[in-house]
C-alpha cells in the first residue's frame, strides 16, 4: 500500500470522539454545496487537519466565503449552514 505524502496530518479527532481523515473530505471539484460538505471543510480548517490556504485553494473559495461558512458554524452550529436557514442566523 502506497500513502502520498502530505503536509500535515493525516486524521485529527474532533471533540466528540470521531476521527476526521482527508479521505472524508470533499472531493476537490465539488460544486454542490450541501450543509454537511461546508461543515466538514470548517471542521478540516477548524483542527488542523488542513489549513485555510489550502482549503480556499482546494475547493475554489473566497476568503469571504469561507469566513461566513466558519463564523456561521461557530455562533450556531452546523444548522446554520443549511440554505434554508441562513437569513435567519445571518444577523443574529
Amino acid at each position: 500500500m502506497y500513502l502520498k505524502k502530505v503536509d500535515g496530518p493525516r486524521q485529527v479527532t474532533l471533540p466528540d470522539g470521531s476521527i476526521l481523515s482527508r479521505a472524508d473530505l470533499p472531493p476537490a471539484d465539488t460544486r454542490r454545496w450541501v450543509a454537511s460538505r461546508k461543515a466538514l471543510v470548517v471542521k478540516a480548517v477548524l483542527y488542523g487537519l488542513i489549513g485555510q490556504a489550502e482549503a480556499l485553494e482546494r475547493y475554489a473559495l473566497s476568503e469571504e466565503e469561507f469566513g461566513l461558512w466558519r463564523d456561521a458554524v461557530e455562533k450556531h452550529g452546523e444548522k446554520a449552514l443549511r440554505v434554508t436557514t441562513i437569513q435567519k442566523y445571518r444577523q443574529l
